[in-house]
């Protein structure tokens, strides 16, 4: 992304500057030294040549006795020492309204899907605190996807935040369009973040079909800078969040925490902070909860059901990031290269996932079919050498008996096409046939 695009005319930028500047006094690739200002962790700044020929936007991320660090939205090519920084008197703010259903852009709100400017008349902060603990409301009812091995086995709930975790290639991406698909949410919030740029125009032709309907993508590409990636993700929730307190139940899909985390790796690591765990600094955990827990549901207002995907590198789940995300979030579906081997998609391991409000917005008798299930599919998984060998007669054990009866339902049931949609209540249906 070019300098020129950061420039004050972004809609984003309504910022007042004041008259006192101050100076650049060192340059890194990823941070800028000033000297001359008092800002505060946060504030935005104007970064400006001396010629006027580059203008860019950093945020003050570090402050020392001698002045502050800042870390820039776009690049630091073109700057040198002596160039000018102007404070704003306000945090950052972006554009919100309904004009932006159906359409992609930056974290900015700013078009990058060729279709026009967007004009909105509402603006939400960027970072802004999570719902008070105290005034979330009870997950009480099912948020139907429209996935069989989610709605029956895995249910999740209105205002419910989830956890995909893979390895690369495994079908994240096939199952995230297949929930934005099939989900009834009215409004649809899809962050993509640090993934390839290739992979933008492909999710939404080819995973989506081109249809935007009730969907807002926001799109800050691996070649972005560190911040731009960081507050892609912020800004992402921050419209969910728009349409939330008109009321409305909201999906909001993110792709990934990991590239997320390693954005803001990059900047804490830049401002010297010691590297923990796996190479990420302690601020890369702490933005986690700070991102997440603003998704929910909020009493008087609408919902945020949100899903995270966190890539897991080599399948491994005590990846720090994996780690500290499951203990963040209400459930997490954990998808098994294995399973793509025997040609199962999506390829969602149940014996290693949950949802921990599954028990709160399903009957008893959902709940009772869904515990069978997985009993009589791990029987399967644990006695399946003993059955390819013949080494078991039938006879000897009931359970697994009737969970070999069961094999080729069980294995259909977890398949599903990604053009497929079922309703609830199908589902529902087709699982009570477990007991039949």
């Amino acid at each position: 992304m070019s300098l020129e695009r950061l420039n004050l005319k972004l809609q984003s930028d309504k910022i007042s500057l004041s008259n006192v500047f101050g100076v650049i006094t060192k340059i890194t690739p990823t941070t800028i030294e000033i000297s001359g200002l008092r800002p505060s962790i946060g504030d935005v700044v104007k970064i400006s040549s001396k010629d006027k020929s580059k203008n860019g936007l950093g945020m003050v991320t570090q402050i020392t006795s001698n002045g502050a660090f800042v870390s820039p939205f776009g690049f630091v090519e073109g700057f040198k020492i002596g160039d000018f920084v102007y404070e704003s008197d306000q945090g950052m703010n972006i554009p919100v309204g309904k004009a932006l259903l159906g359409r992609v852009v930056d974290p900015f709100m700013r078009p990058i899907d060729g279709k026009g400017e967007i004009f909105t008349t509402d603006f939400m902060p960027i970072m802004k605190a999570p719902i008070d603990a105290m005034k979330r409301g009870l997950i009480d009812e099912p948020f139907s996807v429209g996935i069989k091995a989610i709605d029956g086995l895995l249910t999740c709930g209105k205002g419910q935040k989830l956890g995909i975790f893979a390895g690369s290639g495994v079908g994240k991406s096939t199952l995230m369009s297949m929930i934005v698909k099939n989900t009834k949410a009215p409004i649809k919030v899809v962050a993509l973040i640090g993934e390839r740029g290739r992979e933008v125009p492909e999710f939404i032709e080819k995973n989506l079909g081109g249809d935007l309907s009730g969907a807002v993508i926001v799109v800050a590409t691996s070649d972005d800078s560190a911040l731009m990636r960081k507050y892609g993700a912020f800004c992402a929730m921050s419209v969910a969040e728009y349409f939330k307190e008109q009321g409305l139940d909201v999906l909001f899909i993110m792709d990934s925490v990991t590239r997320f985390a390693m954005a803001q790796r990059e900047i804490g690591l830049a401002l010297g902070e010691p590297p923990t765990s796996k190479g990420y600094p302690p601020s890369s955990l702490m933005l986690l909860p700070q991102l997440m827990e603003r998704a929910g549901k909020e009493e008087g207002k609408g919902s945020i059901t949100a899903f995270f995907t966190v890539l897991v590198e080599g399948d491994d789940m005590s990846d720090p990031i994996a780690d500290q995300s499951r203990s963040i979030l209400d459930g997490h579906i954990v998808l098994s290269r294995e399973l793509t081997d025997f040609g199962i998609y999506p390829p969602i391991n149940i014996q290693n996932s949950a949802s921990r409000v599954m028990g709160d917005v399903v009957s008893k008798e959902h709940k009772q079919n869904a515990i069978t299930f997985k009993r009589l599919y791990s029987l399967l998984k644990e006695n399946e050498v003993l059955l390819r060998i013949g080494a078991y007669q039938r006879g000897n054990d009931r359970e697994l008996d009737m969970a070999i009866a069961k094999k080729e339902f069980m294995y259909e049931f977890l398949k599903q096409g990604s053009n497929e949609n079922f309703e609830f209540e199908a589902v529902q249906e087709l699982l009570a046939k477990i007991n039949g």
